[in-house]
């Protein structure tokens, strides 16, 4: 009779797969998932504070998943708690491969992942709008779509960022609006394919001609699904000696005072001169947390370009003065009591005119690629990975149907059938997983009692 009930339960949780598009996924770790609510970021109804750093030994061009070296992260998982710190960055990880361990030993220690969705070989190009459609792509977005697979599942998955410094100039800001779709995508498909919300946003390349256009663009609008949950820039304008006035910083704070979104630094630490982490006591201080949420420190490695925390040698690691300065600043600097002056309700800012600096002229968006939709259904399956050789989504794969100029554009989006858009305060359930585990339960009781001759 065992039997037969269990093969019962093996059929009826078949059936019910395949009524949702998928297996109906459990989260896991101890971590209690992050959300936004306003302009901040909570915990367990407690504000969340990043206090972090940019994690990816070997630098960017090395293109290797720090997450599956055990043995480095094991190591350097003891760097992290003896910094005091509760999130890494991550560029670039093996969306082929299995994240288990890893991000089961960041639990245990207290550490949730910012995760970029984007890796050297799938993204956007953004050199001409030709380039940037081409790269738009159903291809691009299948490998996008297995990082959200391979990450959604695990409580401290912090965010994801759907872009990194695409934007870095006065002359290539006509790539917003295909930043802005790759937002959408994404929140559309963790609302059909996740079982919780994720945030879901954009690191920004502190450009001073168009850094307030960018986080105006990206906020605004009435398409709920293409705002950014949170926006984050990347910001080294704190030069020892320097101060909250001198860097400039209390000006930045005034400008986005009334942000609608989590704000935070994606990166920051200037080694112009010697760093002494002044900037640690203002950014979790009083005067920045109404409008900051904390950031993450560049970087945790020693790399060519000079930043680090840490030298490496073999298999060995070595803090450096960096690093030592570092962990006095946060340990100086607890984060503040309460909400930290943060607002619970937020309007959407209007979207930024077009200006010299600012080359976007249209709210509209391309669609998402057509082959790309089916997705959204039926889930993207494996991930590209990292392989040598490999030519990447760029140049492959079928573009939006939308013309480059976007002239024939959307500026709305309905969202997978029964979806919630991720922002504030919504579930991030589909339709077909909510209604699976009731259909399960129907389908399993009717298939019981058949068996059982009621």
């Amino acid at each position: 009779m065992k039997s037969t009930i269990s093969s019962v339960l093996a059929v009826g949780a078949a059936l019910c797969a395949g009524v949702s598009g998928q297996v109906v996924k459990r989260q896991s770790g101890s971590l209690p998932p992050v959300t936004t609510e306003g302009n901040a970021f909570y915990a367990d109804g407690e504000r969340f504070y990043i206090r972090g750093v940019a994690y990816q030994p070997g630098g960017a061009s090395e293109a290797a998943d720090p997450l599956l070296d055990m043995q480095g992260l094991r190591r350097d998982i003891q760097s992290f708690q003896e910094l005091g710190i509760n999130t890494i960055r991550v560029y670039t990880i093996d969306n082929s491969q299995n994240h288990d361990e890893a991000m089961q030993m960041l639990d245990a220690a207290g550490i949730y992942l910012a995760l970029d969705a984007n890796t050297p070989d799938y993204s956007l190009n953004r050199e001409s709008l030709d380039s940037l459609h081409a790269s738009y792509n159903d291809v691009y977005l299948q490998n996008v779509f297995a990082t959200i697979d391979a990450f959604s599942g695990y409580n401290n998955l912090l965010m994801f960022f759907s872009g990194n410094e695409v934007i870095n100039a006065r002359n290539n800001t006509h790539a917003a609006p295909y930043i802005k779709a790759v937002t959408r995508d994404m929140k559309q498909y963790i609302s059909a394919q996740a079982d919780r919300v994720i945030p879901v946003g954009y690191s920004s390349a502190d450009v001073a001609e168009n850094i307030e256009s960018q986080a105006l663009y990206f906020a605004c609008g009435e398409d709920e699904w293409a705002r950014s949950d949170f926006f984050a820039f990347n910001d080294y304008s704190w030069c020892e000696p320097s101060s909250f006035q001198e860097s400039g910083w209390d000006v930045k704070v005034q400008t986005y005072s009334d942000y609608s979104l989590p704000l935070f630094l994606s990166e920051f630490g200037c080694i112009t001169n010697t760093r002494t982490w002044g900037e640690i006591e203002a950014l979790y201080g009083p005067e920045m947390t109404a409008v900051y949420s904390g950031g993450l420190v560049y970087e945790y490695t020693v790399e060519a370009s000079g930043y680090g925390l840490i030298e490496q040698s073999g298999g060995s690691i070595h803090p450096n003065a960096d690093f030592q300065r570092l962990k006095v600043a946060y340990q100086k600097t607890p984060n503040p009591t309460g909400d930290g002056g943060a607002r619970a309700q937020t309007t959407p800012p209007q979207c930024p005119p077009r200006t010299k600096e600012w080359d976007v002229g249209t709210l509209k968006l391309p669609v998402i690629p057509t082959k790309a939709e089916s997705y959204m259904e039926n889930g993207a399956g494996r991930g590209a990975g990292l392989k040598t050789g490999d030519e990447g989504s760029q140049w492959a794969g079928t573009p939006s149907e939308t013309a480059p100029d976007l002239s024939d554009g959307v500026t709305s989006s309905s969202g997978p059938a029964g979806g919630s858009s991720s922002g504030s305060g919504s579930t991030g359930e589909s339709a077909a997983s909510s209604l699976a585990p009731a259909l399960f339960g129907v389908v399993v009781t009717s298939m019981v009692a058949l068996a059982m001759g009621w």
